[in-house]
């Protein structure tokens, strides 16, 4: 792919139980370059370790090991904990999948997004005031000097998902990572804060990992899918063929959505082969 902005080669996620090693994330490589990369799985699949792991947000007694996670060619698993603050934000964000437990309940929406800003920006308060105004007008939050003096509790859930997504864009990031982002909201909210974080994407020229668990969303959303199952990567397609997946877990969960066009009595129920969590990665890195 040309001008990748992310790089990541044989990733894996354990956590140490009584029973022994648990692997959450087994030999997950993809690349993502200025496109929306959706990820798709079952609750459990991995999807979001992947997410965290990327950032390096997996606390011990958790493991994150990789040949690499490269961002621009630099290996992020070899950055210490005090460089990788400087990553997190400022050249990858991520937005949370429930705004209310992201935005802390204490502090007025204006400090928050103010906060983000001059985290990585040395700039007067006035200067980063007018940024974080000029930010939520970008997500199509209309009077947006009210929003700033208000509190999380006075946001419905698509007003708070729009301010954690201006809260994590402020840094002007290279990288977004979107976990789960419309799953609280309704489908029309949905639609308008897709509209928004695509708008963004292509402004700016970013790369978006757009997790998700609606197969239809990401079909109509992103440009390429990567699916997984109990840890691996077992499918990459377009998104546009999704409806065309080989695999029998990707045909299994397609299957089992319901259809207007096509309805029946009984949805299928997803049959499991044991086979699928032992067989290798599929890898989602272009070349």
């Amino acid at each position: 792919m040309m001008d990748t902005l992310l790089d990541v080669e044989d990733l894996w996620v354990r956590f140490p139980s009584r029973q022994g090693v648990f692997d959450a994330v087994r030999g997950v490589s993809f690349t993502l370059g200025r496109e929306r990369l959706g990820i798709v799985g079952e609750s459990g699949s991995g999807k979001s370790m992947t997410g965290r792991a990327i950032l390096r947000l997996i606390r011990p007694p958790g493991i994150v090991e990789a040949k690499q996670i490269a961002l621009n060619g630099d290996n992020l698993m070899e950055k210490s904990e005090k460089d990788m603050r400087a990553v997190r934000g400022q050249k990858i964000s991520m937005v949370m999948q429930d705004p209310k437990f992201s935005l802390n309940p204490v502090m007025t929406i204006g400090a928050q997004i103010i906060e983000a800003y001059r985290q990585h920006n040395r700039t007067n308060h006035a200067d980063a005031y007018a940024k974080a105004v000029e930010m939520l007008q970008a997500v199509s939050i209309r009077d947006a000097d009210r929003v700033m003096r208000a509190y999380p509790h006075e946001m419905s859930g698509g007003m708070g998902q729009r301010v954690m997504i201006a809260m994590m864009l402020i840094p002007n990031p290279q990288i977004l990572i979107a976990d789960e982002p419309t799953s609280a909201l309704d489908v029309s909210v949905q639609r308008q804060v897709l509209d928004i974080m695509d708008g963004l994407v292509k402004e700016r020229g970013m790369g978006l990992i757009f997790i998700s668990h609606d197969l239809n969303l990401v079909a109509d959303f992103c440009d390429r899918v990567l699916i997984m199952y109990a840890g691996r990567i077992v499918e990459v397609c377009e998104a546009s063929k999704l409806s065309q997946a080989k695999h029998p877990y990707t045909r299994g969960l397609l299957n089992a959505l319901p259809r207007l066009d096509a309805p029946r009595d009984h949805l299928e129920v997803l049959q499991r082969d044991p086979a699928w969590s032992t067989a290798p990665s599929v890898s989602g890195r272009v070349a």
